[in-house]
């Protein structure tokens, strides 16, 4: 069979196939297909991975720059090929036009038609020759969606369902679980919404543990890319709440830490006006976002009324106090709490209100706060406290100006240019935060002798009730 006993023996001529088998994108997808029915025999005649590394050059390699037909797939093996290789001749249809690719992103649809194992090797291959990480991760997505089939229940109408046959859900746990291993490992490459798809599948179908604590892992450390949506897993365990807090608070978890790993800890920044006065204000848009990110999500599982207060607050405290510039969003977060669960005790509700700062509330915060009777009289009179102090700092900054501007010595810049004289809107400004002072002066005094009238007649019904259980029984009131 060889060329030893004579020329054109069967060893030379299968060579030659095969080298132009390889040289055609569509002709090694079906030869890689047809050796899935001889996997031994394939692997020890060095098939299957003659076939790989052709397909991984050719993926990544820009196909319009060597004609290479493609769009062969599945169909190709049972001789319906989406485009008809009858009329082609290098990479020119019979037509006179040439075939259209999409980009990069042609190879998908025809490397999905793989079975997993033969997947696996191919991305290997190519993440090998340097395919930009990328391409390989919208790859693997693809694959996902037509091979878990059960991801598309939960696809938006805007996106693309992939028509695949329905596989048993063993083999869809099988296929996830390989899948989470071939993902790059790289930060920020996975979409973020495409993982917590990834991991509500992996409940669903009771994958392993290590599948779900990698994507848990993934997810945290990216969770700043998260949508409120995607974050609302429905809970799958024993637990009576209706969403998994408990995953969610894990993710948290794993952000903080690896932010915290990574350095990234700013110092406590100041607030004035609702706005950030700090140089690296930058750092803190990773850990503001997630901050905010979870405050709303407590908004929106604080109505569930089996969300115990002890999970409610370690969600909120896994933030730490630097990443939240205002402290409106987990006020919000407690309020809805504080209404949805009013059979709490008081000391409850002071425990859950130092989760906020009274002193990080925006002026409609601290307003809304003043008057909200769901909150303690403690925290009330803080919120009324600190909005006084700061009208009294921004009066004693008007002052400042006022005098400077009325100063005939202070007339003049730097320069030598004369300043507008604006005292007399200076001076109104000063008297509307006057007035605002006074009336909140009023408001708090209101409240606390409001709070102290019904703390007496409280105490003076209850010392009735005892003098009149005190009396002899001959002694009692005779009834007129």
């Amino acid at each position: 069979m060889t060329d030893n006993y004579g020329e054109g023996n069967l060893v030379g001529m299968t060579e030659t196939f095969l080298n132009e088998v390889f040289g055609n994108w569509t002709d090694s997808i079906k030869a890689l297909q047809t050796c899935e029915e001889v996997i031994d025999y394939a692997e020890d005649l060095h098939i299957i991975s003659r076939c790989v590394d052709s397909l991984a050059v050719k993926a990544c390699a820009d196909p319009s720059l060597f004609n290479w037909p493609v769009g062969g797939g599945k169909n190709a093996t049972s001789g319906q090929n989406t485009e008809d290789e009858s009329h082609l001749w290098n990479g020119i249809s019979a037509s006179g036009k040439m075939l259209q690719h999409t980009g990069e992103d042609w190879w998908f649809d025809d490397a999905s038609f793989l079975s997993l194992p033969l997947f696996k090797r191919l991305i290997t291959a190519i993440e090998a020759r340097g395919m930009k990480l990328e391409n390989i991760a919208m790859a693997v997505m693809y694959y996902t969606r037509k091979h878990v089939p059960l991801m598309n229940r939960q696809v938006n109408m805007d996106e693309q369902v992939i028509e695949t046959p329905n596989p048993s859900e063993e083999d869809q746990k099988t296929c996830l679980e390989e899948i989470v291993g071939l993902l790059p490992s790289k930060k920020g490459v996975n979409p973020t919404k495409f993982l917590l798809r990834l991991l509500q599948t992996a409940m669903v179908l009771h994958a392993s543990q290590s599948s779900r604590e990698n994507l848990e892992r993934r997810i945290g450390n990216q969770l700043d890319q998260a949508a409120l949506v995607d974050l609302l897993i429905p809970n799958m365990g024993y637990s009576e709440t209706l969403y998994d807090v408990e995953c969610v608070l894990r993710m948290i978890e794993q952000f903080v830490s690896s932010t915290e790993q990574a350095g990234i800890v700013p110092s406590p920044c100041i607030i004035e006006e609702g706005h950030l006065v700090k140089d690296g204000a930058d750092l803190l848009t990773p850990t503001t976002l997630v901050a905010t990110l979870v405050d709303g999500y407590l908004a929106e599982v604080a109505p569930d009324v089996n969300l115990k207060l002890a999970k409610f607050e370690a969600i909120a405290a896994a933030i730490p106090d630097y990443a939240r510039p205002l402290d409106d969003g987990v006020y919000h977060a407690i309020d809805v709490y504080l209404k949805a669960h009013p059979w709490i005790t008081d000391s409850e509700r002071e425990h859950i209100c130092r989760l906020m700062n009274c002193q990080k509330l925006s002026l409609e915060a601290s307003t809304h706060a003043a008057q909200n009777e769901r909150l303690p009289l403690r925290v009330i009179v803080q919120v009324l406290f600190f909005e006084q102090l700061r009208l009294r700092t921004s009066v004693s900054g008007w002052f400042f100006v006022s005098e400077n501007l009325d100063n005939p010595d202070n007339q003049h810049g730097a320069n030598g240019g004369l300043l507008k004289p604006r005292g007399e809107n200076v001076r109104e400004r000063v008297s509307e935060l006057e007035k605002e002072c006074m009336n909140m002066k009023q408001e708090l005094h209101k409240l606390v002798r409001t709070k102290r009238s019904w703390k007496n007649f409280t105490r003076k019904l209850n010392f009735k009730k005892k003098s009149e259980c005190c009396k002899p029984k001959d002694q009692a009131t005779p009834a007129i």
